[in-house]
């Protein structure tokens, strides 16, 4: 069966630049940056993305091109006979699947403010009542249900129509909207009375405010968000590799994707900050900035329900995006292994995410005396996928791609650097850099992770 491949390099870029660009983006991004004193972390994540990011996403999208299949096959025809490297594509499938089992309840919150906007649930509220309506919705498992379910059959259906007809076209519809949407709504935060102070506290480095919190806790977390924010590690990206065309060189398409996720980061600070800044709310609120801090802030603004109503609409096209990026991995996971077709994948995939996604949703309400560690579902799930498979995964992958035990250094700068554009130093410095020193990164940021 010939494989699906995108009809455009733009076609790639957004869909890829759409996994990445999600809920780490619009939701954790503002919050640890606001946690961590602003303008000092923006600085270090940066440059984390740049040093970090980049090398390892070139990795995940270099082995999907030369394999053309999803992680297990890609892998298994790249590696060494009798090795057992592909055994990791297997577990980056089951990290997806657990991604989806708690992302699809955020992405569903998502969907359920903006429906609330929409129809006025806000107007009116006091604080003490607009607080309450995310512990309400919580509450409340049927709700719940309800805008998972909506997530999760519309994500199927986009994908059920192929990579071209599906997903590439949703993408670039969505990706264009939210781009839009993004613009218009960091102006009108900008341009809100006192708004300036809020862009001066996220923008400008001020190093004392980061020694008061501690420089070395604002450099890890900078550089925690600059991982993460990329979902590379669990094949999430590589996927996207395998229908590339080799026209373009990998380093180059990485910085654009890259370049297209920051964008949309930074800006979800411009939105936040300077409205947190103009109705004197606390930019270090944590989580619940997004469900309980901003919705005040619209709701007290001229025009809020329309705000708010653009804000969760976008919030709802971030999160989307990496859900049917994400799905279709899981999809071509079944259909490269088991010879299933689309309908087939669609169908399985579907009942398997709507059943695995339940528990997150009762850990809330009915199961709410249910943790492990003191952890709740959500959080367990979201510390199994960010802080072991996410790190751990991108360190197979960099092993993988530059150890002679692996697909090997030559034979990834080769594949990495073939087509046009910006292309990876193929120096000494270099291959000691990603050899030596980033592996060591990656591996501070896992054991890290797991204390």
């Amino acid at each position: 069966m010939k494989r699906e491949s995108f009809s455009s390099r733009l076609g790639f870029i957004l869909v890829s630049a759409g996994c990445a660009i999600g809920i780490g983006n619009v939701w954790r991004f503002p919050y640890v940056a606001g946690e961590n004193g602003g303008g000092v972390f923006v600085l270090f994540y940066l440059l984390f993305l740049l040093v970090m990011g980049v090398p390892v996403l070139t990795m995940e999208l270099a082995v999907g091109r030369a394999g053309r299949s999803t992680a297990v096959g890609a892998i298994k025809a790249l590696e060494k006979p009798g090795s057992k490297w592909h055994i990791h594509g297997w577990v980056g499938a089951v990290g997806c699947l657990i991604l989806m089992m708690y992302y699809t309840t955020v992405a569903g919150w998502m969907l359920g403010y903006f429906i609330k906007f929409l129809s006025g649930s806000f107007d009116g509220l006091d604080v003490t009542a607009v607080n309450s309506v995310f512990d309400q919705m919580k509450a409340n498992p049927g709700e719940m249900l309800l805008w998972l379910a909506l997530i999760v059959l519309a994500g199927f259906i986009v994908c059920s129509f192929g990579l071209q007809k599906g997903l590439e076209r949703i993408s670039k519809w969505m990706m264009s909207a939210l781009l839009l949407l993004i613009v218009v709504l960091a102006v009108n935060s900008a341009l809100l009375p006192g708004g300036g102070e809020g862009i001066r506290f996220y923008l400008l480095p001020d190093f004392s405010r980061a020694m008061d919190m501690g420089l070395g806790k604002v450099i890890t977390a900078a550089m925690n968000q600059a991982f993460f924010t990329l979902s590379i590690g669990i094949g999430s990206m590589q996927i996207f590799g395998s229908y590339m065309s080799r026209d373009q060189a990998l380093t180059g398409e990485s910085v654009r994707i890259c370049a297209l996720d920051t964008f949309v980061a930074l800006m979800s600070g411009m939105i936040i900050f300077p409205a947190c800044f103009s109705y004197g709310v606390s930019p270090n609120a944590g989580p619940p900035l997004i469900f309980q801090t901003l919705p005040n802030v619209f709701a007290n603004m001229a025009g809020g329900r329309i705000w708010g109503t653009l804000f969760f609409l976008f919030m709802t096209f971030a999160s989307f995006t990496t859900v049917i990026a994400v799905f279709e991995n899981l999809m071509a996971t079944c259909m490269d292994n088991f010879g299933w077709s689309r309908k087939k994948a669609t169908l399985a995939n579907l009942a398997l995410v709507l059943a695995a996604s339940v528990p997150c949703v009762l850990g809330y309400n009915l199961w709410s005396g249910f943790t492990i560690g003191g952890k709740n579902i959500l959080d367990m799930e979201d510390f199994i996928v960010s802080n072991v498979l996410l790190p751990g995964g991108a360190l197979v992958y960099l092993l993988f791609c530059v150890s002679k035990w692996g697909w090997g250094y030559d034979k990834y700068i080769t594949e990495c650097n073939t087509g046009k554009g910006i292309k990876l130093p193929n120096a000494k410095w270099m291959k000691i850099y990603l050899r030596y020193v980033l592996p060591v990164l990656i591996l501070i940021l896992l054991v890290q992770g797991l204390m």
